[in-house]
């Protein structure tokens, strides 16, 4: 015997040719045509039993008696000239009346014939249907309207039991509605899975819209000839009601304790909705006056739930237009659009209803909410962007899409994403967690379908409630959700594109500014050296020629020397500031420790009087320019001596880590401090937090080596406290990989 794994699945009844079966159910007959002259082309077996009279036989060959036909053929030859109709009669053969339809095929003019009953009127079927009607507006919701239809249909058709059968993404089907007299068990709640109607069994629900089985113990009966004569083809039955069925199917039936049945499709914007499934324990024929009413109010119940779901989406959408429009102008007046979307973080996730959202571009990953870890969503957008998406992405299972999905399930089972860049892996990103829940399904849907003793195809004998734990999987996304997701990218993407172009323009005025600005500080600054070299040249001269000057004349020269000193250091200073805007960077690693070793030995000579504790702790290379980034630690050493004056002993610290991709470097000392909150002056240019009088400079120093800082792409901050000292710290990023360091 064969490993259970080898054996076929149910799953290949979607390859049985149901469309084909070569014969009918035997509560009717059937009849091909020739539409020019109503010669019969094809027959069912049962012809004379069931329409005895209407057909002899004319040399060897079936044709309709002329007497009994010629009232049908006047009518059947009117409708040919507007076949957009349907054809249905009621018309007398012999002593019985019965139902006839009329279809035109590729294989001839198709005739079905069904003994007619006393089932009740038209006058009676129309008044259920007005009354259903009349009361549909009532029913708040599809589970009121699934409750109501499954009563009408199981009072007009007179089934043991009537269930409302709604399909998933999957093509599983739940009831989610049931009518039933006792008779039958309940399916209440039951999922049944998507093998027990396949693919192609499905698609004849889409074109036939209704199908009875009157009795499931039924022998076909066959078609004569058995392939068409007009293409010497199997006859296609798809659009026939007396269409044999799939052995497969009545044995299902049977295994259900079912011996009549009756389905009727539930079609919502052309697609298969769902079904109102009828069943009963003894066989029952439906006539077709009856099975048309039942027809129609499967029409009206698909519209009724269509208008639902549009009401729904339309109220889903309204109030996520509002939450977007909200969203949107908030991040139009922040400094980035990803910093915008952190700020609102209850926007952000209502846009979608979710439970997490991040934003991952090329240089950041900002969050809100419930997200997993920042390297799986990079790991993720990187996966979303080889799908080359044009827009949103959605999965209620992760896990089944992505290979990471289960390491992250419990907060990202839910995935809604959307692209906002083609070149690189950037995406809007919202997470539902993983819901665990309990399906009822009707009889364990994974049990093998071949019998092992004859080794055929059979579908599952018990219905008996099974239960299965889902895992890794959340709350599924709506269609509004979808499309609120997909706007709202489209309304980021405009903005990014349009803010862009603002600051390309910025940029370039700014630019050209620029230039202009450090051209005319160059300018100034280099012009104003020689006068002042000149007015300190000429008192220190004065000073020197006159030795008789009273001693307030040489105080007052002093100040002048100094005053024109100091102006000079400025004009350096400001020279420097100019240049090094315009100065290309030299970058190399460089020797952190020997440059730290280098700037305090700097200050020896100028603190001799004074007891300063150098504490230079293990410092990383850097990489940058050598010259200027010892210049910024110069500076930031000079900033500490300066305001250590008063400190016996001072304590000046140099300290470096590395984190991440930069490197981290701190000048810390015991000095006067400063009060925080003026601490966003401390790097402008002449801003000062302390007197001149008491400290000496020129204001440049820090804005100099932010300036510095600024140009290698790191960044500064400074910490302090009166009277309890300050601290600086700058990073240096490291190198790029594949860049060698020099």
């Amino acid at each position: 015997m064969p490993d259970a794994s080898e054996l076929p699945s149910l799953d290949l009844c979607a390859q049985e040719p149901i469309r084909i079966p070569g014969g009918i159910q035997p509560h009717g007959a059937l009849l091909f045509l020739d539409e020019a002259d109503f010669a019969v082309l094809q027959y069912s077996a049962n012809v004379d039993a069931v329409l005895g009279g209407l057909i002899v036989d004319d040399g060897g060959s079936k044709v309709i008696e002329p007497g009994a036909f010629a009232s049908l053929r006047s009518d059947l030859a009117a409708w040919l000239k507007r076949p957009d109709d349907s054809f249905e009669q009621s018309i007398l053969i012999g002593n019985n009346r019965h139902h006839v339809s009329a279809q035109r095929t590729p294989q001839g003019l198709m005739l079905e014939f069904e003994p007619a009953s006393a089932h009740g009127g038209n006058e009676a079927h129309y008044a259920k249907l007005r009354r259903f009607v009349d009361n549909a507006e009532s029913y708040q919701g599809t589970l009121e309207l699934a409750d109501a239809v499954a009563r009408e249909v199981r009072d007009l058709t007179g089934f043991n039991r009537v269930m409302i059968y709604r399909f998933n993404e999957q093509w599983d089907g739940t009831v989610i509605a049931e009518d039933g007299d006792g008779t039958l068990p309940s399916y209440l709640d039951l999922r049944f899975p998507a093998t027990d109607i396949p693919v192609q069994a499905r698609e004849l629900y889409l074109q036939n819209r209704i199908r009875l089985i009157p009795n499931a113990t039924y022998e076909p009966v066959p078609l004569v000839p058995t392939f068409s004569p007009v293409d010497r083809q199997p006859t296609d039955l798809g659009s026939s009601a007396l269409r044999s069925v799939s052995p497969i199917h009545l044995e299902y039936m049977r295994n259900m304790g079912t011996a009549a049945s009756m389905s009727i499709s539930l079609i919502v914007d052309g697609k298969l909705w769902g079904l109102i499934s009828c069943h009963n324990a003894e066989p029952l024929h439906v006539p077709p006056p009856v099975r048309n009413a039942a027809e129609f109010l499967g029409r009206i119940v698909s519209q009724q739930i269509a208008g639902f779901d549009r009401t729904n989406e339309s109220r889903q959408r309204l109030g996520f237009k509002q939450i977007e429009t909200e969203l949107i102008a908030y991040v139009s007046r922040a400094a980035s659009f990803q910093q915008g979307l952190v700020e609102r973080p209850r926007q952000w996730l209502g846009i979608t209803n979710a439970q997490g959202a991040s934003v991952i571009t090329e240089d950041m990953v900002l969050a809100t909410g419930s997200v997993p870890p920042s390297t799986a969503m990079r790991e993720l957008a990187t996966w979303l962007h080889g799908l080359k998406l044009n827009g949103p992405y959605s999965t209620d299972n992760l896990a089944a899409a992505w290979s990471g999905g289960s390491a992250i399930a419990d907060l990202a089972s839910g995935l809604l994403a959307v692209p906002i860049s083609s070149l690189h892996p950037s995406f809007i990103m919202w997470f539902r967690p993983e819901v665990v829940r309990t399906v009822n399904w009707g009889g364990d849907p994974k049990k093998p379908s071949v019998s092992e003793v004859d080794m055929r195809i059979h579908p599952r004998k018990s219905f008996e409630t099974w239960k299965e734990n889902v895992r890794d999987h959340s709350a599924p996304w709506s269609t509004a959700e979808i499309q609120s997701a997909g706007e709202f990218r489209n309304a980021v993407v405009n903005f990014v594109l349009k803010r862009a172009e603002e600051r390309a323009e910025l940029a370039e005025e700014l630019q050209r500014s620029n230039k202009e600005l450090e051209s005319f500080s160059y300018s100034i600054s280099h012009d104003l050296r020689a006068p002042f070299r000149h007015i300190l040249g000429y008192a220190q001269l004065l000073d020197e020629e006159e030795a008789e000057l009273k001693s307030i004349s040489r105080h007052y020269l002093a100040g002048i020397s100094n005053a024109a000193l100091s102006a000079g250091q400025l004009v350096d200073d400001l020279l420097r500031f100019s240049q090094l805007g315009r100065a290309s960077l030299n970058m190399s690693s460089i020797d952190m420790q020997k440059v730290a070793g280098e700037v305090r030995r700097s200050f020896d000579n100028m603190t001799e009087e004074r007891r300063i504790e150098w504490r230079i702790g293990t410092l990383p290379d850097g990489y940058g320019d050598a010259a200027l980034v010892r210049q910024a630690i110069y500076n930031l050493a000079d900033n500490a001596v300066k305001y250590t004056r008063d400190r016996d002993p001072a304590i000046i610290e140099i300290e470096g880590h590395e984190e991440g991709n930069t490197t981290i470097y701190t000048v810390r000392d015991n000095g006067v401090g400063f009060d925080m909150a003026y601490g966003g002056k401390l790097f402008q240019v002449f801003q000062r937090l302390h007197h001149i009088e008491d400290f000496e400079g020129t204001g440049i120093g820090l804005a100099l080596t932010k300036r510095i800082i600024d140009r290698h792409g790191g960044s500064i901050r400074a910490e302090g406290k009166l009277n309890e000292g300050a601290s600086f710290s700058f990073t240096l990023p490291k190198p790029k990989k594949g860049r060698a360091a020099k």
